[in-house]
């Protein structure tokens, strides 16, 4: 399974709802070309839906590195949403989580590009807390 990213927008913010695994070849080439064709639109700020990306491996972490770092450099900035499991672990273990902000809530992903809303961020602390009490 490849990666499937569908582009939409709401209030200004370039939303990809990504199907599939953020792997090293096409995959993470396919999320470099759709970003970098944000940059030809003028366009810097960007949630990643990751709700049904069932895989990442080292290649896929360091795209979403370099996305990140492409939007910062262009004043904008990236957003992680809906993160599975493993995928939290995968950020958490390799401390990436420390890099990104990452949401449970679409609208809350939304809010933070704006200074004067709120927002509710994930809080990683409990998430990692209720996983480990789900395997005792």
């Amino acid at each position: 399974m490849g990666l499937d990213v569908n582009q939409r927008e709401r209030e200004g913010i370039v939303i990809f709802d990504m199907k599939g695994r953020v792997t090293l070849g096409q995959e993470s080439s396919t999320l470099r070309d759709m970003v970098e064709r944000l940059d030809g639109q003028s366009k810097n700020r960007l949630i990643l839906n990751m709700a049904q990306v069932d895989y990442v491996d080292s290649s896929g972490l360091g795209t979403l590195v370099m996305v990140s770092s492409n939007l910062k450099k262009r004043g904008g900035a990236v957003k992680l949403l809906s993160l599975n499991r493993r995928n939290v672990e995968l950020l958490v273990m390799t401390k990436l989580a420390t890099i990104f902000e990452i949401f449970a809530d679409e609208q809350d992903a939304i809010n933070s590009f704006f200074p004067d809303r709120e927002l509710k961020q994930f809080d990683l602390l409990n998430f990692v807390r209720q996983l480990k009490e789900e395997e005792q």
